[in-house]
């Protein structure tokens, strides 16, 4: 697979833009509607996707080689799915030509956003946006 149809497959869901939790004892994974500072609500993609990784810290860039060791990474997610031997959704854009099915599918984030991570004055706050399950 070529680079630009390893990237084709983001579905736009913004679902990886949204801070995630661990809890410490059990290592389950909290999801929350907190936004990284650079995810755009309105399109659901990042607004500077080119430099996000050095404006970032903690932004991970998905590859063939490390995607199925990403354990956050939602069941509906095209790289897991395509990692896993799985066919995609219906309403992938990719299968349904249209870049808008994700939305309206109701799988991405888009009108879930609650908060910004530049917004949060200590960590407590995540809890307050906590998500039961997968967003």
């Amino acid at each position: 697979m070529t680079a630009r149809e390893w990237e084709s497959l983001c579905d736009g869901c913004g679902k990886c833009c949204m801070s995630k939790l661990i809890d410490e004892d059990t290592e389950e994974i909290l999801y929350t509607t907190v936004a990284c500072r650079l995810f755009d609500a309105a399109s659901c993609r990042c607004t500077d996707y080119e430099n996000r990784q050095a404006k970032v810290a903690d932004c991970v860039r998905l590859t063939p080689d490390n995607v199925g060791e990403i354990v956050w990474l939602p069941g509906t997610c095209a790289y897991r799915l395509v990692a896993e031997g799985r066919p995609l959704y219906d309403w992938h854009p990719l299968v349904s030509g249209d870049p808008m099915s994700v939305h309206e599918a109701g799988i991405s984030v888009f009108g879930r956003v609650t908060a910004r991570e530049q917004d949060m004055a200590h960590d407590g706050e995540y809890l307050d946006h906590l998500v039961g399950g997968e967003l």
